[in-house]
């Protein structure tokens, strides 16, 4: 790397941790005082449901194929994605609608 680069970069980070210092914080930070709302894992849930979570997990990705029967299961989650909900959401329901059926 030239000096000039090493120039170029360290004006570059300058500038941003500036910006980021006289930023106004987000509505929903803790330094507001709004408690952060936390989600609902899949280890959470296959605990709740008392089976492993590799399991929970196959469930879960053959049920979110059937948009019929759980329409919002299969567009809350993204792919690649570790599997969490907000608590008391439709998807949530949906969810344990679909390990109970299947643990049955």
């Amino acid at each position: 790397m030239t000096t000039i680069e090493t120039a170029k970069l360290t004006t570059a980070l300058n500038a941003t941790t500036k910006a980021d210092a006289t930023a106004k914080p987000a509505p929903g930070n803790k330094a507001s005082g709004n408690p952060k709302i936390e989600a609902v894992t899949l280890d959470q849930l296959a605990r709740e449901m008392k089976m492993s979570p590799r399991d929970a997990r196959m469930l879960l990705r053959l049920a979110a194929k059937q948009t019929k029967l759980y329409p919002t299961l299969g567009k809350d989650h993204v792919a690649r994605q570790p599997w969490s909900w907000t608590p008391g959401s439709k998807a949530l329901d949906e969810a344990r609608k679909a390990l109970t059926s299947a643990a049955s």
